[in-house]
């Protein structure tokens, strides 16, 4: 969606996620957009019919594929959060996001730097559907920076980042990564995963990316009960992620968009308390004797909490933490011991989560455990803090660590 002037450039974050995307023309006089269920969009005649197809941009009515102001307003919120913005486009789930934008821009014979960090599933995209269709993908240790230009060749397309990585958390420098590749070739495309801060946190084309990719399940919708993707960029890119999106039929339902927006308007006050509750968690977890350390970008223990602390204005509730040597089955009994954390995949919803992790299959370019950690120490448990009281969690966090002491 095409950013509108209905919310000011200037204004702060929160003031952002209450205002944007919230155009008089389709509030009317309440003060959420309405719910617009339709497929067929009606025309007042068979002129405006033949001149439908000559325009093409949120706004204007065509075919419900098109979308309504359900999913506009939805769209010119989420790029007005992000300075530098042109428009959004909305996906199905986060995955159609990173299919989509990667299917904009990605072509048979080309080559696609990816982050050996990245999110199994864009990993997956690469090794398999974008293989068959040409495209070949090369991993790079994400705490590379600048470097990357020794990586890139003629045959360079596009650069995949995710920062930080949703398993293991480096923080990688984005600025230095995208003005490296630009330096090498211009027209390199860089795209980022920002679901861990969102555009609230992390203002990912100021930084220099072309594409910032969010899964709006997480923390835009924030209540674990919608699939839900979009990818942001500048008028360029917009244009190509736009016509890739409606060549693959993508279209996000109006219920779905009107959930979201939802969600949005509480986007500031949901991640500051997640911010304060996992940090606080984090800390205790450091001071543990069975845990090895936390990987949470806001603790110096963290590689890349330098760069976290340059580049983002706040941290969400995700992160994880490894266990003092152990194993796989003791690891497991600490998750199983937990009463308020649930057992599941996603994050960023009300609850808490936690995971059994093991990065190790997941890594091409840098090893797990990485170089100079103990080989011991290789079992993770990843966290989701929800809105649930810090001190209860960590409660339960004790009872897990103790659990785990006990299949020892």
């Amino acid at each position: 969606m095409l950013a509108d002037s209905g919310t000011s450039k200037n204004s702060a974050p929160a003031t952002k996620v209450v205002n944007a995307g919230r155009k008089k023309e389709w509030t009317g006089q309440v003060v959420n957009t309405p719910v617009w269920r339709a497929s067929t969009h009606l025309y007042d005649s068979c002129a405006d019919l033949q001149a439908g197809p000559k325009t093409n941009e949120d706004g204007r009515f065509f075919y419900g594929r098109r979308g309504s102001p359900t999913q506009w307003s939805l769209a010119e919120a989420l790029t007005q959060m992000e300075p530098g913005a042109h428009g959004t486009i909305l996906y199905p789930s986060g995955v159609a996001a990173i299919a989509g934008s990667l299917l904009a821009v990605l072509k048979p014979g080309d080559i696609l730097l990816m982050s050996d960090n990245s999110y199994d599933p864009s990993r997956s995209m690469a090794d398999n559907l974008l293989k068959t269709l040409g495209v070949t993908t090369r991993y790079f240790d994400p705490m590379m920076g600048s470097d990357i230009a020794e990586l890139i060749c003629d045959k360079t397309r596009a650069i995949w980042m995710e920062t930080p990585g949703s398993l293991t958390f480096e923080v990688q420098d984005i600025s230095a990564i995208c003005a490296a590749a630009k330096s090498k070739n211009p027209n390199i495309v860089t795209l980022l995963d920002n679901t861990w801060a969102t555009s609230h946190f992390y203002t990912a084309l100021e930084k220099g990316v072309d594409v910032v990719m969010n899964a709006c399940t997480k923390y835009i919708v924030g209540h674990s009960d919608v699939m839900l993707g979009a990818a942001t960029a500048g008028e360029k890119y917009y244009r190509k992620l736009r016509r890739t999106a409606q060549q693959l039929g993508h279209v996000v339902s109006p219920d779905d968009a009107y959930l979201a927006s939802r969600g949005l308007r509480t986007l500031d006050v949901r991640l500051k308390q997640h911010q304060k509750s996992a940090l606080s968690i984090a800390q205790w977890l450091a001071t543990q004797d069975d845990v090895a350390r936390v990987l949470h970008p806001a603790l110096p223990s963290c590689p890349g909490h330098d760069i976290w602390k340059r580049d983002f204005t706040g941290s969400s509730g995700l992160f994880s933490f490894v266990m003092k040597g152990g194993s796989a089955a003791a690891r497991n009994a600490l998750i199983d011991a937990l009463e308020l954390f649930g057992i599941g995949y996603s994050w960023g919803g009300f609850e808490s989560l936690a995971l059994p992790v093991d990065p190790a299959p997941n890594r091409s370019a840098t090893p797990w455990p990485r170089e100079g950690d103990s080989p011991e120490d290789r079992h993770v448990v990843r966290l989701n803090i929800g809105l649930e009281d810090p001190s209860d969690l960590q409660a339960d966090l004790a009872k897990g660590l103790e659990a785990f002491r006990l299949a020892l």
